[in-house]
């Protein structure tokens, strides 16, 4: 399949000020289309609206998975991708989970790359920011029914962006939910299709209406074991160990998360993978024994958490400030995705034309 480039007659106004997340994006796209067994009509184009049937299958049934990674540019000049091949093997994976389309991996991250060539002027440099890469596919068959759809949207979109979280390193404040459920094993939880997000919302709603940032997901069964936080991956300092939910099925298998789990055992630091019991987490803040928690996703990256509420009581975490571990983490973690450290893992792919 070849790759066709039809590039805009009329650019956009690139922002100023601060970016913030997902709010502004480049001039052009990728696509391409899935019919009669095959994909084809790849091509990079003007950024333009889809066109959709009011039948379509993913407006009805939710058939669509998505991605996000990141592009950076350094004061060299660099152009880093961080560990795109892993967020596509991800994406074929959730396509397989709802009965979509495999596609060309290598196909596919040849002409993200060229759309960030094409587009490499909307890449910011300030400190804190990056370019954002958001793979999705969308079935598309203009047919009622609940079945596999036979026709599909693949395609790419890429904004810059500055911090996910309006106040960026500063910590957040959790709440734990134990009435709604974001995910059971042997559900979608593990993979990420788009109606997981739909599902968390009322919860992270009611969370903000009380003034905390998200809510914390307990497990389906037992309401009892910590599993994700909104858009994050979960991390506990207890007693010097290392904390996290196992991947069992219902949590997202972060790609942040690999990486911090890399970087901590790097250091020597002890992790542990398994349950973690909420009522054992809220013991250890009483105790002091819990010294720090923090969130681990490619939009926020690290995102360090001051207290989280459970059973209507406030437990402060480190004094409400960014421990030590999630600072040294993200500092490491920063510096391989913009080249300021050595990147020992082959995480980083320097592009060029």
């Amino acid at each position: 399949m070849e790759l066709k480039i039809i590039k805009t007659e009329n650019k956009k106004e690139k922002p100023s000020g601060k970016l913030g997340f997902g709010k502004f994006f480049t001039d052009h796209m990728f696509i391409m289309e899935y019919e009669n067994g095959e994909w084809k009509n790849a091509r990079i184009q003007p950024w333009q609206d889809l066109h959709l049937a009011p039948s379509a299958s993913v407006l009805h049934y939710a058939q669509g998975v998505f991605e996000g990674a990141k592009a950076y540019k350094n004061d060299k000049g660099e152009i880093r991708l961080f560990r795109l091949n892993d967020n596509l093997d991800r994406m074929c994976d959730s396509a397989e989970r709802v009965c979509m389309p495999a596609f060309d991996k290598e196909f596919v991250y040849d002409a993200i790359k060229q759309l960030i060539f094409i587009d490499e002027e909307w890449i910011p440099t300030e400190p804190g920011t990056a370019l954002y890469i958001r793979p999705t596919m969308i079935a598309t068959e203009p047919a009622l029914g609940v079945h596999a759809s036979k026709s599909y949207y693949m395609y790419v979109i890429v904004s810059p962006v500055g911090a996910y979280y309006a106040n960026g390193l500063a910590p957040v404040k959790l709440f734990v939910e134990e009435n709604y459920v974001r995910a059971a094993v042997g559900g979608t939880g593990g993979h990420k299709v788009i109606g997981n997000y739909a599902a968390s919302m009322k919860a992270g709603e009611a969370a903000q209406k009380k003034g905390y940032d998200q809510a914390m997901w307990l497990d389906a069964k037992y309401h009892r074991y910590v599993e994700e936080v909104g858009a994050m991956n979960i991390f506990f300092v207890m007693d010097g160990v290392v904390y996290t939910p196992a991947l069992r099925g219902s949590i997202l298998p972060g790609i942040t998360r690999r990486s911090v789990i890399a970087l901590l055992k790097k250091h020597g630091i002890k992790v542990k993978e398994g349950n973690v019991d909420i009522r054992k987490v809220a013991a250890a803040a009483d105790s002091g024994a819990l010294t720090e928690i923090f969130g681990t996703g490619t939009a926020a990256v690290i995102s360090p958490v001051g207290c989280f509420c459970y059973q209507g009581k406030d437990y402060v975490v480190n004094g409400g400030e960014m421990g030590e571990i999630s600072k040294m983490i993200y500092d490491e973690l920063t510096g391989i995705q913009n080249g300021k450290y050595e990147d020992k893992f082959g995480w980083v792919d320097i592009i060029k034309q």
